[in-house]
């Protein structure tokens, strides 16, 4: 086999990859008490899906957050991983202080709003942690970390315009009336400077909110 040849078929086996959707589905998380584990994440509200046991040395416990198409995983006989040890779990809210403010009315401890002093990802742990939304607010700046009982880490995260080419313009969801009414609020501001520049009510007000929010949550809100 000469190297184009070898070059063909890696350009190939790539092509034939990239042409099959792959869909994060679970992700399992370690814990030691099972029903502790399930009695948090319930109190979360997030559906309970399965609670499934084969024999004493096999249990499944799966649950979905609100909106999400990617479910987490936990029991026994279920992973090799130390209890408490998955850290970075990120759950992308299009509000973080909404968001924040409803795990902690369902009494569940959760970390203040903070962004990086960095002002991109934030770091490890605590360090480099700054008091309050991003300045700015940008978009995936702003987060608010728990833990369950076992010490695995979660983070919210707020997203409300995605990077451009995340997602098509084709394919705009909202997973609930929460999130679209945010949408919202962002288009409304948004319009109410379009019609400061522009002099006088724009009767088409409908459409141009259907442009932004669309063009928002592809990465690409500037307005018409």
């Amino acid at each position: 086999m000469n190297d184009t040849q070898t070059l063909a078929d890696t350009q190939s086996a790539a092509q034939s990859t990239q042409s099959v959707d792959m869909k994060l589905e679970v992700v399992v998380i370690p814990v030691a008490d099972i029903d502790r584990a399930k009695a948090f994440y319930t109190q979360l509200g997030w559906k309970l899906d399965v609670d499934l046991s084969t024999n004493e040395q096999f249990r499944v416990v799966h649950f979905t957050p609100p909106g999400s198409q990617c479910s987490v995983l936990f029991g026994k006989g279920v992973t090799t991983q130390a209890p408490g040890s998955v850290q970075g779990l990120h759950l992308t809210v299009s509000d973080v202080v909404a968001a924040r403010a409803a795990l902690v009315d369902r009494g569940i401890e959760v970390s203040e709003v903070f962004h990086d002093a960095g002002g991109v990802f934030h770091h490890a742990g605590t360090e480099a942690r700054v008091s309050g939304l991003q300045p700015q607010r940008r978009s995936y700046g702003s987060f608010a970390s728990f833990s369950d009982p076992d010490g695995n880490g979660w983070v919210f995260q707020e997203i409300t315009t995605r990077l451009p080419g995340r997602v098509s313009e084709s394919d705009t969801v909202f997973s609930s009336s929460v999130e679209l009414a945010g949408a919202l609020r962002r288009a409304a501001a948004a319009h109410g400077e379009y019609e400061k520049q522009l002099g006088h009510h724009d009767d088409n007000w409908p459409d141009w909110y259907a442009d932004y929010i669309v063009r928002e949550q592809a990465g690409n809100p500037a307005s018409k």
